[in-house]
């Protein structure tokens, strides 16, 4: 069976869903929300937190059911335009196909957080300094990634020509 090349990235898209599925249930089992280890002394921890709102843990505060239904509609209509970018073969590039497909395992599995628990497990956390990074996961690194290769790939990505026009 062949499968065109731009559906060989769905690979990608479910290893990244797998991945995180498994880092969450795994800190979800062995550590009670709140607990925090340190990795690299001052910089690296882990941690178990549970964000219901956004990145940055904006609209963490308001975990209505309105704002938890609103984010997950929003999610879902991302992941079908994701999807279909990538099924559809929008980009033309490994780069670009890599980030669509990075943002689409991403953007599932906090969703799939948001659908069975009410929020998204965290358990990175970063401090630079007095500079504490918001705590993270699989699934946020996926979609930072994929967001850094599309824009590297809008921005350095062969540009396709047009042809000229005889006249």
């Amino acid at each position: 069976m062949n499968i065109p090349a731009r559906l060989r990235w769905l690979w990608l898209t479910l290893a990244i869903v797998v991945l995180d599925r498994f880092t969450k249930a795994w800190f979800e089992a062995r550590t009670v929300e709140g607990w925090r280890q340190e990795v690299v002394h001052n910089f690296i921890y882990l941690v178990h937190s549970r964000n219901p709102g956004i990145a940055f843990g904006v609209l963490a505060d308001s975990a209505s059911v309105l704002t938890r239904v609103i984010l997950i509609a929003g999610s879902l209509v991302v992941i079908g335009v994701l999807g279909w970018l990538l099924v559809a073969g929008k980009s033309d590039s490994a780069m670009g196909n890599a980030g669509l497909a990075l943002l689409l395992g991403g953007a599932a599995g906090n969703v799939a957080d948001r659908i069975f628990h009410g929020a998204v497990t965290d358990f990175f956390e970063v401090w630079l300094g007095t500079y504490h990074y918001p705590a993270f996961n699989v699934a946020d690194s996926a979609i930072t990634i994929g967001a850094a290769l599309i824009l590297l790939d809008v921005l350095f990505g062969r540009k396709q020509e047009t042809p000229r026009q005889v006249s």
